[in-house]
């Protein structure tokens, strides 16, 4: 007895399956990922954009230098100094008067660092009033803050005269 194709798929008990049975079909025990990845990478690109606003709260322009980056300090007390001599603990205003009694107050250890962060218009008389108003007071770790980028004093290891040439 010959049988043809279509006889063939029928042979196999003569009724036909379905594929997606009512009663067959199990929970589904994938997670879905794609709306996961939408929320970290909106989430990524918030605290890309807000991370630099949460460095300082005192907006000061800093001077540029050819220094290299420092590490990060997890506690450290910073003062601003304004291009108008105004000097910040943090967030908050003091008078150069109230600078020691305020940092002594804050930093009961005198090793804890201070990073100094002033306007690159700041007068220079301000800044050296502020530092050794910080060092007769005890501190020992006194940091100045300024930007990287500035121009180069031709040392060696920071680029140079391009146009110099070795002998």
């Amino acid at each position: 007895m010959a049988l043809s194709t279509n006889d063939a798929f029928a042979a196999g008990g003569g009724t036909r399956r379905r594929r997606y049975g009512r009663g067959r079909r199990g929970a589904l025990s994938e997670i879905n990922v794609t709306p996961l990845v939408d929320v970290m990478l909106v989430l990524l690109i918030i605290f890309m954009i807000s991370a630099p606003l949460l460095t300082a709260g005192v907006p000061v322009e800093l001077p540029k230098t050819e220094a290299g980056a420092m590490q990060d300090v997890p506690d450290p007390i910073t003062i601003s100094i304004r291009a108008d001599g105004r000097l910040y603990v943090g967030d908050g205003e003091v008078p150069f008067a109230n600078l020691s009694p305020r940092l002594k107050e804050m930093a009961s250890d005198r090793t804890r660092p201070i990073y100094v962060r002033a306007d690159g218009k700041a007068s220079y008389a301000v800044v050296a009033q502020v530092m050794a108003s910080l060092s007769t007071s005890g501190f020992t770790s006194i940091n100045l803050i300024t930007d990287t980028g500035g121009p180069s004093s031709g040392g060696e290891g920071s680029g140079g005269d391009k146009d110099a040439t070795a002998e």
